[in-house]
């Protein structure tokens, strides 16, 4: 029995075939048209519909070349399933760097949006339309964000078992049971039976090859632990760490951050984190470690105000002996 054509928007997409897809959706002042641009490839065999998709963030751009490097993979070829890949979902941020649309919401706090509210509103119903609705998975691709640094890790809400599994999969350095927030595209999804991971690697504006490479081997991992690609034996290359407890630690003063530890870095109570000097004089405060942990997160900005973060400490479910995973998981 032949499987059935896949239909989004205006399209329809035969077995074995893939196309790219416009959405439209408002267009800009001087009358250019800013589509949602949608890259699908429709399996010959049935199989789950995953959607990957990036820049949700306008300027979170590691996951625009994970789903550019993605596309060229000839492994594609004998898809089973569908596979929908949208590189750039806010393209309103990512024309103007910025991590907003234009109507300075927060896309990934709008899901699932209405097609009568605002522009970031009407972004996200559109998405949930013609892409939430059709998948039955979904990786959402991250960055840090306002100059901080994340080493590889996914969140999600372990307490799922398929979401648990695929997590583990993934084989990011530190998975983060998370919570969703209110508005997030994983909620929304979530609210639908839909297992989504959401992957978060490296800086704003930014491209970092090690998170690039281990979201690219991440993606299609699940993708073979869901059966849309020929299961292969993989030599993982660094162990996975779980951790259901995570902080910032932030500044007590304002000053210059000097010797912040890099991420990847296991740290026990008590250790230096970094020094915050003053600009002008010798005044120097050290920053010491609350409880023991793992460095998954720092600013990478040296001047701070009062208040901000400036390192974010996991800690390891166990307390294993983390070693040094900025070296392993590159």
């Amino acid at each position: 029995m032949a499987r059935d054509s896949f239909r989004i928007g205006n399209q329809v997409i035969a077995p074995g075939m893939r196309s790219t897809v416009e959405l439209p959706v408002a267009r800009l002042y001087n009358d250019a048209a800013m589509p949602l641009t949608v890259h699908v490839i429709h399996g010959r065999r049935p199989g789950p519909v995953l959607f990957v998709s990036a820049a949700v963030h306008g300027d979170e751009i590691n996951g625009v070349e994970i789903i550019r490097r993605l596309l060229q993979r000839k492994s594609l070829l004998t898809l089973s399933g569908t596979l929908i890949a949208i590189p750039v979902v806010n393209s309103f941020g990512f024309i103007h760097n910025s991590r907003y649309l234009p109507d300075r919401r927060d896309l990934n706090r709008m899901f699932p949006g209405s097609e009568l509210g605002s522009l970031a509103a009407r972004v996200a119903a559109l998405f949930m339309r013609e892409i939430g609705s059709r998948c039955t998975h979904g990786i959402d691709l991250h960055t840090g964000s306002n100059h901080q640094f994340n080493l590889p890790q996914i969140r999600a809400g372990l307490d799922d078992h398929e979401t648990n599994r695929l997590a583990e999969a993934f084989g990011a350095p530190v998975v983060i049971d998370s919570r969703t927030r209110d508005g997030s595209l994983r909620e929304s999804m979530a609210r639908r039976g839909s297992p989504v991971l959401v992957y978060e690697a490296g800086e704003a504006l930014r491209f970092n090859e090690p998170a690039i490479r281990t979201g690219l081997r991440g993606i299609l991992a699940v993708m073979r632990a869901i059966g849309m690609l020929a299961e292969k034996t993989v030599q993982r290359r660094h162990p996975v760490f779980r951790c259901s407890v995570s902080n910032w630690i932030r500044a007590p003063i304002s000053g210059i951050l000097l010797k912040l530890l890099p991420v990847g870095s296991q740290v026990q109570k008590g250790e230096r984190l970094c020094i915050i000097a003053a600009p002008c004089g010798e005044a120097k405060t050290s920053i010491h470690a609350p409880f023991a942990g793992l460095v998954i997160g720092r600013l990478e900005l040296p001047l701070v105000h009062q208040g901000d973060a400036i390192c974010h400490l996991a800690i390891l479910e166990g307390n294993p002996d983390a070693g040094n995973l900025a070296k392993k998981f590159a």
